[in-house]
């Protein structure tokens, strides 16, 4: 069962399923944002679920089993194993109506989301942070210093309890919220999963407010949202580049207030090539291409000079964290240009 046919599969589901199937694909398309995938096993389980033969709390345990019974796995299926059991306790968290909107509450969101993922889940970074970004072409925006991350959570969404939405126009409260979400994104205060733990936060902050949030915008367009965020914060005074919420109101207006805008990457990116075009793609597509295969490429070339090496390492090489990496590792996997051995932490890579 594919993604493609899952999707098709919800479309015939009753009425009664449908809250629950859409739940699933939101689940699951927030995984793009760190170049992960869902299995096979996890896609017919879901629909397992969807059916009502099996509880999410027994599909939690079912991937548990499922993953243990694995003594040797591919790094492909240490990928799918983190997608896989992210994407369920996300569902698990749609399910529910319910919000603690306050500082612990976000706090929590993160440690339900990667629980049973990461040893971190739920504990705040001690460290300060950079990522390079595609859509500014190698900059980083300015994250938040680690030390401040308790008192920002606390004053960014007690503001947001305070705030009166009434009186404000529609496109007022959008400018509003992308603002709040903007600024609860850049404390990024975690050191995975910052934006998948935003998403699922606003998704029940918005719905606690009286929004009918239906989720198929984050399924679409998980990787936009974290770029839109992106563009939001990022502001480059000698480039002539300010802060731009326009992306994220566009994503936003299409989510509440069943605009169509065009949603589209390529769209984002700064200092675009002299004569791009946005309504033409090709030109910015070979431009991620160019800079995708320039990872790959030097991901080969540090491996051949280290001889065996762990995706920590390449990562630091990257300088991007060990989840985005590893979609460059399964990529170069799958082409048959390196080879994978050993177990999950114990894993090292070299060259075919």
């Amino acid at each position: 069962m594919s993604p493609k046919d899952f999707d098709e599969y919800i479309k015939q589901v009753e009425p009664s399923a449908q809250e629950s199937a859409n739940a699933w694909r939101t689940a699951i398309g927030l995984q793009a944002v760190d170049g992960l995938k869902t299995s096979p096993y996890l896609l017919d389980i879901a629909r397992q679920n969807i059916n009502g033969d099996v509880t999410i709390d027994e599909v939690r345990e079912l991937l548990d089993t499922y993953y243990k019974s694995k003594t040797t796995r591919t790094a492909v299926e240490d990928m799918e194993e983190e997608a896989d059991k992210v994407a369920a306790n996300i569902k698990k968290i749609l399910s529910s109506r319910t919000i603690a909107f306050n500082t612990n509450g976000f706090i929590a969101t993160h440690r339900r989301i990667f629980e049973g993922v990461f040893k971190h889940a739920g504990k705040i970074r001690q460290y300060d942070i950079t990522k390079k970004e595609w859509v500014l072409r190698g900059a980083t925006v300015n994250y938040l210093n680690w030390e401040d991350i308790k008192n920002a959570l606390d004053y960014d969404i007690q503001q947001e309890r305070d705030f009166s939405y009434k009186h404000l126009s529609d496109d007022d409260k959008i400018k509003h919220i992308c603002r709040f979400v903007s600024g609860l994104w850049q404390i990024h205060p975690f050191q995975e999963g910052n934006t998948r733990t935003t998403a699922v936060f606003i998704i029940q902050y918005l719905r606690s407010i009286g929004y009918n949030v239906t989720n198929t915008l984050f399924e679409e367009h998980s990787w936009y949202f974290r770029n839109a965020l992106v563009r939001a914060n990022y502001k480059n005074s000698q480039l002539g580049i300010d802060y731009d919420f326009s992306f994220l109101e566009k994503f936003f207006q299409n989510l509440l207030m069943n605009k169509n805008h065009e949603l589209k990457n390529r769209y984002l990116i700064i200092e675009a090539p002299e004569g791009f075009d946005k309504e033409d793609s090709l030109s910015l597509t070979d431009d991620k291409k160019a800079q995708t295969d320039d990872k790959l490429n030097a991901i080969l070339e540090f491996i051949a000079e280290k001889g065996e090496c762990k995706t920590i390492e390449i990562a630091a090489f990257l300088g991007l964290k060990p989840t985005q990496t590893k979609s460059y590792i399964y990529r170069l996997i799958s082409d048959g240009k390196i080879l994978a051995k050993g177990n999950n932490r114990n894993r090292t890579y070299s060259l075919v």
